[in-house]
């Protein structure tokens, strides 16, 4: 007889399927009014270090988009057609009041449309700083390191203006071990979920890490704790479905239907790039160090997961890509990126022979955050699981 699911596990999806898509940012909001001395500030997709904005007394918020969730208005006034969703839905969130009480922005440079959001959140004058982060793309430390360094520095005097509080080597490191326990915890949920994907789903893994984005890291590593001990109890029932891994999604994020649809298709998501910005360091930063900021700085360099925001060279992501298939155990991967998405729809010939030449098979669709049909999406995915059933 198939054992169900704890009643507490899901209470916990309830709440975190709640939380990530709460676009008026509920619970953040009403943490930063508890004191004067708190800051919210906002980035958009995909990876900033958090850190520095959890030791300056701040909360971290990722804006991600709206989905199908807001009706876009005013926002296709600001921008072209031939452009990703993602901008039209944020523009919207700031003309409106989801953004309000935010006292500052990250915009990381993924894409020209993030580079020019920066200078529309500045012309709407939201929050009291709006910053574009530029990654360094020469991972030299004393070349991209050095100029990473003077970025996050930047980024604290801002903050420093706001509240007046000076981030300490010890507040840093705390700060550090909390965002570490965290991708410990997210990292230790991918472990459970590639032997016995069937314990939790890939929409309910997605709005457990999404939840992370919006609530302050104690909370969601108290959650995560709670649903790391409860996976690891034997429930659920096995399906025949293959397993794959989703890479492209790493900015505009997928409507929930389409993540449904594939897994309903035959396909056990056991890896992704949804959420990249939460798993973007590999493993853990040192957090007893006399310098902690160089800490956070180095492992930008040495630690980051392969991604199209960032150049590759002498590291490249189709070799990356076919080595988490490898580990993951994976059958197969889907490309799956949001459409007009540049930097995901250049990269992905080279990881579709990267592919080829591992023996990897593979498909590919693109998508709109705001998509609302799936049928030929879970017809291709059904149709990959049963020729790698059948014929792999």
């Amino acid at each position: 007889m198939m054992k169900q699911a704890p009643e507490r596990l899901t209470a916990l999806l309830d709440e975190c399927k709640t939380l990530a898509f709460d676009l008026n940012f509920t619970y953040a909001k009403q943490w930063k009014s508890k004191s004067k001395y708190r800051l919210l500030v906002g980035y958009l997709p995909i990876y900033v270090p958090r850190e520095i904005i959890h030791a300056a007394n701040g909360m971290p918020v990722g804006i991600i988009g709206v989905g199908d969730r807001k009706q876009i208005i005013k926002g296709d006034a600001y921008y072209q057609s031939y452009i990703c969703h993602l901008p039209r839905g944020i523009i919207e969130m700031v003309l409106d009041t989801n953004l309000d009480t935010f006292d500052g922005f990250l915009f990381p440079s993924i894409c020209d449309c993030v580079r020019n959001l920066s200078g529309m959140f500045k012309l709407a004058k939201k929050g009291k700083f709006s910053r574009y982060f530029d990654y360094p793309q020469n991972f030299e430390k004393h070349i991209g390191g050095t100029f990473y360094r003077e970025l996050i520095e930047t980024v604290i005097h801002d903050m420093f203006l706001i509240n007046d509080m000076k981030i300490t080597t010890q507040h840093l490191n705390d700060s550090i071990a909390l965002y570490n326990r965290n991708r410990e915890l997210i990292e230790m949920i991918y472990n459970i979920r590639q032997e016995f994907p069937w314990r939790l789903s890939a929409v309910d893994t997605y709005h457990i890490i999404r939840a992370g984005m919006v609530i302050n890291v104690e909370k969601h590593n108290e959650i995560l704790e709670e649903i790391v001990a409860l996976i690891d109890n034997d429930f659920g029932e096995p399906m025949d479905n293959i397993r794959v891994v989703i890479s492209g999604s790493f900015c505009e994020q997928p409507p929930i239907g389409m993540i449904k649809s594939i897994e309903m298709a035959g396909c056990y998501i056991v890896d992704d790039d949804f959420m990249l910005g939460s798993r973007w360091i590999n493993g853990g930063i040192n957090n007893t160090s006399a310098d902690p900021l160089n800490e956070i700085v180095n492992s930008f360099l040495t630690q980051s997961a392969p991604s199209s925001a960032i150049y590759d060279v002498g590291n490249p992501k189709s070799a990356r890509l076919v080595s988490q298939v490898r580990n993951r155990k994976a059958d197969g991967v889907i490309f799956c990126a949001a459409s007009f998405c540049d930097p995901a729809l250049l990269d992905r010939p080279d990881l579709q022979k990267g592919c080829d030449d591992a023996g990897i098979a593979h498909i590919n669709f693109q998508f709109h955050e705001n998509t609302g049909q799936f049928k030929v999406i879970k017809e291709q995915a059904g149709t990959f699981s049963d020729s790698i059933k059948l014929w792999v």
